[in-house]
């Protein structure tokens, strides 16, 4: 999703969160490696005609929906909420293909593309603010961070001609490799910090990658979780990010109930 914007929530609403408090207290195993050089399933037979990208109105048809999610809201981005490419620049250029997963932004050369926003609250999130009278400091701290337990994941779904959702993903896992101590980035106007870029394992797809990446903005560190599988010729990229999780400085899991969502309509 868009890092900056995402982020840039999170420190206003960490700011809310003292502001307020002044005032109530008185104060699987990965499906890549070696294996993402065999043949995917599917893979047409030498001779034959190369294998064509989806086009947007396909992909429109196989996007996950709020149908397909039990209490998750899914819409369509706005512009406020995706990252312009051709703002996106990378110091490392071998790891520009992880800052462009990272921010949502097409990898190679996509076909067609299409994207959608996928918002899960947890059940004091969906209370909104919550009433401090009462609470200790502390007490009225953690029920404030509570209130920020949403998860934010950009979905995307790019279909590429012939091989080239499967040469892109390689990309993807070799920029993850070199690039794992971390790179600058700048992505709309705003400089960040690419800390590290941890391997994790999921088997999901044809073939897949699978990080959480560490960035450093304004002295706010935070983590987020990318994830890119391979589906014939479509590419499904996923970058989640989870409010609370940054306030408190703690770790989150991948949205696998979105992944396997977007896994079950692309078959």
């Amino acid at each position: 999703m868009r890092a900056t914007v995402v982020r840039r929530t999170a420190l206003s609403a960490s700011a809310v969160t003292l502001a307020l408090l002044a005032t109530a207290c008185g104060g699987g195993d990965e499906k890549g490696g070696s294996d993402g050089d065999k043949a995917a399933k599917g893979d047409t037979a030498a001779g034959a005609p190369a294998a064509k990208a989806l086009t947007a109105a396909e992909l429109e048809k196989l996007v996950i929906a709020a149908a397909d999610l039990k209490d998750h809201k899914v819409t369509e981005p706005g512009k406020d909420e995706v990252s312009d490419p051709g703002t996106l620049s990378v110091e490392q250029a071998e790891c520009e293909p992880v800052a462009q997963a990272l921010s949502s932004v097409p990898t190679g050369k996509p076909a067609a593309s299409v994207q959608r926003l996928v918002t899960l609250e947890s059940e004091a999130a969906k209370k909104g603010m919550p009433d401090l009278d009462g609470l200790s400091e502390k007490e009225a701290e953690e029920a404030m961070i509570d209130s920020l337990d949403i998860t934010k994941t950009m979905a995307s779904l790019r279909s590429y001609d012939a091989d080239g959702a499967k040469e892109t993903l390689a990309a993807l896992r070799e920029a993850g490799k070199k690039c794992a101590g971390g790179f600058t980035m700048s992505a709309d106007g705003e400089k960040q910090q690419v800390t590290k870029v941890t391997e994790e394992k999921l088997a999901v797809g044809e073939d897949a990658v699978a990080w959480t990446v560490g960035t450093k903005l304004d002295d706010t560190t935070a983590e987020t979780k990318v994830v890119v599988f391979r589906q014939g010729t479509t590419l499904a990229g996923f970058s989640s990010f989870n409010i609370a999780a940054v306030t408190r400085g703690e770790t989150f899991e991948q949205p696998t109930a979105v992944i396997e969502a977007q896994e079950a309509k692309l078959g």
